[in-house]
């Protein structure tokens, strides 16, 4: 009964009344062992909600416990409702908007959980590259992560820095599933990671300093995709040699 919202008196005048049949307040309040004015309460809310109706009989005022099927009848109604305003409330709910989620990570640790966290959503991953992470992590797990995205078909687009270490993986990206164009390090020395994923998170990964930010917002998620593509679009692909 407390599953389908009767707690206490509630559930106990319900089913007195039930049991009864056709009864008067004393009755279903003495059935229920509960005083006369807390039972009136109760039975006059349970009618409201026609779970139990009233009839007379001389000048007796009778009440009676509606079919429990009726439960099941309400389940569904409000089930039917829930349905036919939840694209009203969605639309509300786009329209106000929800403070993005902020969750940070410390330690080499706190930043394979970010990572790891990119792997959780299909889509496209798009990254802004470092050469840090492999320094502080290691190319073993690099390689290990690599290859799990590649089993989840997660598709990439990098921008990366040119260097020695990087230029390593962009030749590999056919098999790592990426599309990559290559920048210069010295000239934009990115030293923090940025990944952008699923319909609404950013991660943020810095090496040097060991933490990781996950920022999980649609509107900043959407703004830094424009960004990433903006740059991506503009930037003229640099060839390895």
């Amino acid at each position: 009964m407390n599953k389908l919202g009767f707690e206490g008196k509630k559930a106990d005048v319900y089913l007195a009344a039930l049991e009864l049949g056709s009864a008067t307040i004393i009755d279903i309040a003495r059935k229920a062992g509960i005083k006369r004015t807390t039972c009136y309460d109760i039975v006059t809310e349970l009618k409201n909600a026609g779970l139990i109706s009233e009839t007379a009989k001389g000048k007796k005022r009778l009440f009676v416990g509606e079919n429990p099927e009726k439960l099941k009848k309400d389940l569904q109604n409000k089930e039917r409702l829930v349905d036919e305003i939840l694209p009203q409330l969605a639309s509300i709910y786009n329209v106000k908007g929800i403070k993005p989620k902020i969750r940070f990570y410390e330690g080499k640790e706190g930043l394979r959980e970010v990572y790891a966290d990119t792997l959780k959503h299909s889509g496209e991953l798009l990254s802004f590259a470092s050469e840090d992470v492999l320094m502080v992590l290691g190319k073993d797990w690099a390689e290990s992560y690599l290859k799990q995205r590649v089993k989840k078909g997660i598709h990439a687009r990098a921008i990366m820095p040119k260097t020695a270490g990087i230029a390593e993986y962009a030749l590999r990206d056919i098999e790592q599933l990426r599309m990559s164009k290559l920048i210069d390090p010295q000239k934009y020395p990115f030293s923090i990671e940025i990944n952008i994923y699923g319909h609404q998170k950013v991660a943020l990964m810095s090496s040097k300093e060991l933490t990781g930010v996950i920022i999980e917002g649609m509107e900043i998620n959407n703004t830094m995709k424009f960004i990433f593509n903006l740059i991506w679009d503009n930037l003229p692909e640099i060839k390895i040699k």
